[in-house]
């Protein structure tokens, strides 16, 4: 009964924006039917499951990210605070450049995992900014979005491809885009006008003591210039944060960061006890904040 419960809350709340999406085989406007299905005026249907996302792929995609990944990543952002500086930072850059004009915002977070950054970043935005904040998060990878769904209500949770995804033109206010791949001709079709892209890149001192511990070398350091001048060239350049801080992380903690980092992928077994078995550890956080605007 809980988990129907789930899927009806979630059909009743897609219901209240429904008209944001468009069918991903033909592109048609998109209702939700009988709580339990969103489907087209040509008819395909897309059912909401249990746990409350919904599936609006059209082949099935397979990643490297696993449930175990999606999890350690969720308590190291919830329990751990790990990226807090980054949901502050892109909370000032909405009240600089486009709070101060709306009543309500919506956000897309494209390549939201299990979709701690974009709760966290409407908390911010609700709690301090505006009365009510639309946040849609999607993935490709079903099993982040399906974590995002169960810990997070009120939100809109997808298992999408980003190169179609499943909702009409010019719908959002904002486009997340953090530490993922990019695909700025559908940003640039769902941004509403003068909306605004924010893209998190990472800058070459991030997590550097697992890449030093984990390849021995300062080579897994690396510049970001070129994602920089493409964002340029794209966008109207309003701002480029540059954020440095260091974590202290406990034994607890470091192995959450491990498993959250395709870092240790390439990593044997005994690097990865060895490192998790530090009583604790200073873990460099280094990340662009890039801001456009379309």
């Amino acid at each position: 009964m809980l988990q129907e419960n789930k899927r009806i809350k979630s059909a009743n709340y897609v219901r209240n924006f429904e008209k944001i999406f468009a069918c991903p085989i033909c592109h048609a406007s998109m209702k939700v039917s009988e709580q339990k299905s969103l489907i087209c005026l040509n008819h395909h249907t897309f059912d909401f499951a249990k746990q409350g996302y919904i599936n609006l792929t059209t082949s099935s995609g397979k990643t490297k990210y696993g449930k175990d990944l999606f999890e350690a990543r969720r308590k190291l952002i919830t329990e751990c605070a790990f990226f807090e500086p980054l949901h502050h930072a892109i909370t000032n850059a909405l009240e600089k450049y486009i709070v101060k004009t709306k009543e309500s915002i919506s956000i897309l977070d494209t390549g939201c995992g299990e979709g701690s950054h974009l709760s966290a970043i409407c908390d911010f935005v609700c709690a301090n900014l505006v009365e009510r904040v639309i946040g849609v998060g999607i993935d490709i990878s079903k099993e982040g979005i399906m974590i995002a769904a169960k810990s997070y209500t009120d939100k809109i949770w997808a298992v999408a491809n980003l190169a179609n995804t499943p909702f009409m033109n010019q719908q959002f206010d904002v486009i997340l885009n953090i530490l993922s791949p990019s695909n700025y001709a559908e940003f640039n079709r769902l941004l509403k006008p003068n909306g605004l892209v924010i893209k998190v890149v990472p800058q070459s001192g991030y997590l550097k003591e697992l890449r030093h511990l984990f390849y021995k070398t300062d080579k897994q350091n690396y510049s970001n210039a070129a994602i920089v001048e493409r964002f340029k060239e794209r966008y109207q350049f309003v701002d480029h944060v540059r954020l440095t801080y260091t974590r202290s992380l406990n034994e607890s903690s470091i192995k959450l960061l491990v498993n959250m980092t395709p870092l240790s992928w390439a990593t044997t077994e005994e690097q990865v006890t060895s490192f998790v078995k530090a009583n604790s550890m200073k873990i460099t956080v280094d990340l662009d904040v890039l801001i456009g605007k379309h």
